[in-house]
C-alpha cells in the first residue's frame, strides 16, 4: 500500500498497479493541479464498482467522491480502460497458447433492471419481463471482453449486431471470422450486418427435446462473462444516469478482472 490507512479488499495491489498506472496517467503525477494520489483515486473507483455504494458514500479515508467521479469520467472519455483491456486480452491469450487476436467471438445481451437514476431512459424487455437497460456484449472464446454497448431494454438483439461487429473488428484488426449467437439473432438482417464486417453468424439452437438445464456449446462462455460482471455490485442493476457510464463501468470491471489474472501469471512465473 502507498498509504498508511487500513486497506480495503477492493484496493489495487502493487503488482496490479504497475500494470494499470501507465494507462491512467493522463498528466504527470506531480502536476500542480493534482490534489490526490492517482492510485488512491483508482482505489476509490474500484471501491464503488465492487461494493455498489453510491458515490457520496465514499469512505472518508479515500479521496472525496467528487474527485474520484470527475477523474473516472476523464478516464472513460479518454478510452483508458478500453486500451488496457485490449492489451491485457492479448497477454492472456498468448499465455493460454492462443494467438494474440481472436478469430471467433460470442455475442449475447443481458437486461439490467432500471433504478430511479436510470428510469427515464429505460425500455421494456418483454421476453424477460424486465424494464431497464440492455447490455450487448461480445467476448472471445476465453470470455475476455471484445466490445459492448448499452441500449434501452426494448432494443432487439439482432438490431445491435452492426455496432458490435464494427467494434470487434476495429479492436482486433479484422481478425474475427465467426460469431456464435443465440436464437434471438436469427434472420437475414443480423446475418447481413455481421457479413458487412467479415463475420459469419452461427446460431446455436436449443435441442428440440429440451429437458431441464442444457449447457449450450460456445454460448456458455459469454454467460460466464456476464456472471463475472455480477461480482461487481454496481453492475447488478442499472444505477447510472447515463448509458455511457454504465458501459464504461463494465469495462472497468473487466479490466480489474484481467489485471488480477495477469498479475497472478506474473507472480507464478
Amino acid at each position: 500500500m502507498s498509504t498508511c490507512r487500513k486497506p480495503y479488499p477492493s484496493d489495487v495491489s502493487d503488482e496490479e498497479w504497475s500494470l494499470v498506472a501507465p494507462y491512467l496517467t493522463l498528466q504527470r503525477e506531480d502536476a500542480g493541479q493534482r490534489e490526490h494520489s492517482l492510485r488512491e483515486v483508482f482505489n476509490g473507483l474500484r471501491y464503488i464498482v465492487k461494493t455498489g455504494a453510491p458515490w457520496r458514500w465514499m469512505p472518508n479515508d479515500l479521496p472525496p467522491w467528487a474527485a474520484v467521479y470527475q477523474q473516472t469520467q476523464r478516464w472513460l472519455a479518454a478510452g483508458c480502460f478500453e486500451a488496457l483491456v485490449d492489451d491485457l486480452r492479448a497477454l492472456l491469450r498468448l499465455a493460454a497458447g492462443r494467438s494474440a487476436e481472436p478469430s471467433a467471438a460470442i455475442i449475447d445481451s443481458r437486461t439490467l433492471r432500471s433504478t430511479p437514476e436510470s428510469g427515464a431512459r429505460a425500455g421494456d424487455d418483454g421476453a424477460k419481463r424486465k424494464k431497464g437497460s440492455k447490455l450487448h456484449m461480445a467476448v472471445d472464446t476465453l470470455g475476455h471482453l471484445l466490445a459492448l454497448h448499452v441500449t434501452p431494454a426494448s432494443a432487439e438483439d439482432r438490431g445491435e449486431v452492426e455496432t458490435l461487429a464494427r467494434t470487434v473488428q476495429a479492436v482486433t484488426g479484422d481478425s474475427v471470422q465467426i460469431a456464435w449467437v443465440d436464437q434471438g439473432y436469427t434472420g437475414e438482417r443480423a446475418a447481413q450486418a455481421a457479413k458487412r464486417h467479415g463475420i459469419t453468424l452461427e446460431v446455436v439452437k436449443l435441442p428440440e427435446a429440451k429437458r431441464g438445464f442444457v449447457l449450450l456449446p460456445r454460448r456458455w462462455v459469454v454467460e460466464r462473462s456476464f456472471a463475472w460482471a455480477t461480482k461487481f455490485r454496481r453492475l447488478v442493476k442499472d444505477y447510472e444516469r447515463y448509458p455511457h457510464t454504465l458501459a464504461g463501468l463494465h469495462v472497468v470491471a473487466f479490466a480489474c478482472l484481467m489485471i488480477n489474472q495477469v498479475a497472478a501469471l506474473a507472480a507464478a512465473s
